[in-house]
């Protein structure tokens, strides 16, 4: 008992010493401490500040700006999408005004969209590259457009490696098997009747629903004929 009460004994000795090695460690850096928790503090004020009073009315403004762009784009007026009508700016005016906000990062894949359905692929390529996002859609089909825009300039294995990747960004049911498909085509165009077959019959077997409306068979006999 008596060794127990001691070994107890040295233990609460062993606590006491670290809180007062603690206390006295806390004693001899109050200044450095107090400086380094105001920093702190100010650092998120200041985050909030700048939130608040700066980048949410900033997004607000850059959002009513972009309405008008939005409906332009809506109406296949892409020009107008682009560049806007005078009185109010333009896709690309958004993107350079209101950089940093989300608005400005949407503005480039609308931009990239209205370049591509205008026929200028290269500056289509240029903003879907910089567009960002983690949208389980969006981010697929902004990849997938940007194979389009390679196809169109005859860079038929970059449009197939964008293809691929848009299919594998997010598996869903739309944008997966429709990009399997458009890379399934091109595997076909290159001449690569096997990957073709490998990538209708993935279809088949992953997304029942897309290959029966799209007659996936048609593809599997085709390209198993040519293999």
């Amino acid at each position: 008992m008596a060794k127990k009460k001691q070994a107890t004994d040295t233990g609460m000795e062993g606590v006491e010493g670290a809180l007062t090695k603690t206390e006295q460690f806390i004693e001899d850096n109050q200044k450095w401490i107090v400086r380094v928790v105001t920093g702190v503090l100010a650092i998120v004020a200041l985050f909030i500040g700048i939130k608040r009073f700066y980048l949410n009315p900033l997004e607000e403004e850059a959002h009513g700006q972009m309405f008008v762009a939005e409906q332009y784009f809506e109406a296949d007026s892409f020009r107008l999408a682009l560049y806007g009508d005078g009185n109010y700016s333009g896709f690309l005016e958004i993107i350079d005004n209101y950089g940093i906000t989300k608005a400005s990062n949407l503005a480039k894949y609308y931009a990239g969209i209205s370049y591509l359905k205008s026929g200028e692929f290269e500056d289509a390529i240029e903003y879907l590259g910089k567009f960002k996002s983690k949208d389980k859609m969006v981010a697929p089909i902004a990849t997938g457009a940007i194979g389009d825009a390679y196809l169109e300039l005859g860079e038929t294995e970059q449009g197939l490696d964008y293809y691929l990747k848009a299919a594998s960004l997010s598996e869903n049911k739309f944008t997966t098997p429709m990009f399997l498909m458009k890379a399934g085509l091109v595997c076909e165009e290159l001449g690569d009747f096997e990957k073709a077959l490998e990538l209708y019959e993935q279809i088949r077997r992953e997304y029942p629903e897309y290959s029966r409306s799209n007659n996936i068979e048609k593809y599997i006999t085709r390209s198993r004929l040519q293999s």
